[in-house]
């Protein structure tokens, strides 16, 4: 049983969290921290003016509400969102939070992923805990 579970979840049609909510339930411990996380991939610099502050604020909080929407159906979930590069800042949030276990969804891989879906592929390889991919 893990205690301090992360569940990185994106937002689209194909890639919906229930599958690996599921299984943070089941491998969870009765006081286990599940962290439901999504990650705003950072947008480039010359593309921020084109983007009104106001959007980018209402779009966070909108993400926030669904997350806090999700985490409530997970003993010991809590809702966080944050920016960055997808892959490269679950690791190192499940390194700086001390998380044991990371569920992490795959999507149909292209070519370029054939087994695992880019990001899934990257967690799976660098990550210093356990790693449950959920397809």
């Amino acid at each position: 049983m893990y205690s301090r579970i992360l569940v990185p979840v994106v937002f689209d049609p194909e890639h919906t969290p229930d599958a690996a909510l599921e299984v943070a339930k089941a491998i969870a411990a009765d006081d286990a921290r599940v962290t439901i996380l999504h990650v705003i991939e950072e947008l480039p610099s010359y593309a921020t003016r084109y983007v009104s502050g106001d959007f980018i604020e209402k779009s966070r909080e909108d993400v926030k509400a669904r997350l806090n929407e999700i985490a409530a159906m997970v003993p010991g979930g809590e809702a966080m969102v944050v920016t960055g590069h997808s892959a490269r800042t679950i690791l190192e949030w499940a390194d700086t939070h001390g998380n044991d276990c990371i569920i992490v969804s795959s999507h149909k891989p292209g070519v370029q992923d054939y087994f695992l879906g880019g990001t899934a592929a990257r967690v799976v390889r660098y990550a210093q805990c356990a790693v449950h991919v959920v397809r």
